[in-house]
């Protein structure tokens, strides 16, 4: 039988995130959403404690904790604030990717970086574009390097970004995954028009100009950087899934003690039919996929056969649904900025536009199951 139960020293880190988010990055959420950047004090603890290495490798200096231990802090984490945890500095999703190649040498630079713990900020393009065949950026061979040309869609940290992981597929089909250093290559950033939620998670497009990229940026190409992607994908996944878990937690838990608290026609409004079962909804909502996320953290750390799309999908659709609900439930309090749940449901919104809406997720999910290419329609 699987157990999801952490060990003592786990609860201890667990119980350690869930103080901190209660403490420090709840009251901050609305100055660092109104700055557009996670507030310096606060990104500094942050690494004191190690939340910031929880997926980078021992050799790196990192925790490189299993997911299913990751899950359960970056839940507490979320349960703080989501446009906090997403716009903290450093590697971000392209943790997952180092974990898997810490030996690269086209990451020694990196890793040097962040010998002080201080880690460069990274952005990681990739969603549906390496598997579909529509990618916004297009890499065209040129002797012994690349062209890069075209607009990403909106990145996390893409607007402070030090470097760039570009995985796509090259213009002879070839799948290829970059690593791109400011200081070496150019990228414009391109803010606004999307702007919902997350605001302090630097989400911005990249765009390339013809750029030319050396051959030396390249860390896998072909059926090895097909693989690598499938694997560090299934580990993002599973981490932003379990974020998700956090958020959902955060709405459920405040709309309860709202309506525990709030009073019409002589009773609590938590006692009403209508607002009971829709806090009932929510909580199993919450529960399905927190047990889902732990379930593929599992297997994700085994490397058992399982697409996480569909867990990803799930998590989409059930945060939305409670966030939503956490609106509708405080009434007209629900829109009013004093109150955060109408920050919670923005932040959801742009979370599911970051890492793909659920139809697109199960699109994705479906060429898996038929292991075919896609056709799409011009």
């Amino acid at each position: 039988m699987i157990s999801f139960q952490p060990t003592a020293d786990e609860w201890s880190f667990v119980d350690l995130a869930k103080d901190f988010a209660d403490e420090r990055i709840r009251p901050l959420a609305r100055e660092c959403e109104q700055n557009r950047r996670v507030n310096p004090d606060l990104v500094k603890k942050v690494d004191e404690l190690g939340f910031a290495t929880l997926e980078l490798p021992e050799s790196w200096g990192g925790l490189e904790l299993p997911l299913i231990s990751q899950i359960q802090i970056l839940e507490s984490l979320s349960y703080g604030d989501l446009g906090i945890l997403q716009g903290l500095p450093g590697p971000g999703d392209a943790a997952s990717l180092i974990r898997l190649i810490p030996d690269s040498p086209v990451l020694n630079s990196y890793k040097d970086a962040g010998r002080d713990g201080s880690w460069p900020v990274v952005a990681f393009y990739h969603a549906a574009n390496a598997i579909l065949p529509t990618s916004e950026i297009k890499a065209v061979p040129k002797g012994a390097g690349y062209v890069l040309s075209g607009t990403s869609q909106p990145l996390r940290l893409a607007a402070f970004a030090d470097h760039l992981v570009i995985a796509v597929t090259d213009s002879d089909g070839n799948p290829l995954i970059l690593w791109l250093d400011k200081a070496d290559n150019s990228w414009d950033v391109v803010e606004g028009g999307y702007r919902l939620g997350l605001l302090a998670a630097g989400c911005a497009r990249v765009r390339f100009d013809d750029e030319t990229v050396n051959e030396d940026r390249v860390l896998a190409k072909g059926s090895e950087a097909q693989d690598l992607l499938s694997k560090a994908l299934s580990r993002v996944y599973v981490l932003e899934a379990a974020k998700e878990v956090g958020l959902m937690e955060a709405a459920l838990s405040y709309a309860t003690e709202y309506t525990a608290q709030r009073k019409a026609f002589g009773q609590v409004i938590a006692k009403f039919q209508g607002v009971s079962f829709n806090l009932a909804d929510m909580a199993i909502e919450t529960q399905a996929v927190r047990h889902l996320v732990r379930r593929s953290a599992e297997n994700t750390d085994r490397e058992e056969s399982e697409s996480v799309l569909s867990t990803l999908a799930r998590a989409h659709r059930s945060l939305r649904f409670v966030t939503d609900s956490a609106v509708q439930l405080l009434g007209g309090h629900g829109y009013v900025q004093e109150f955060p749940v109408e920050k919670w449901m923005r932040d959801a919104q742009a979370q599911v536009i970051l890492y793909g809406r659920e139809h697109d997720l199960t699109i994705r999910h479906g060429v898996q199951i038929l292991d075919e290419p896609i056709r799409t329609e011009a």
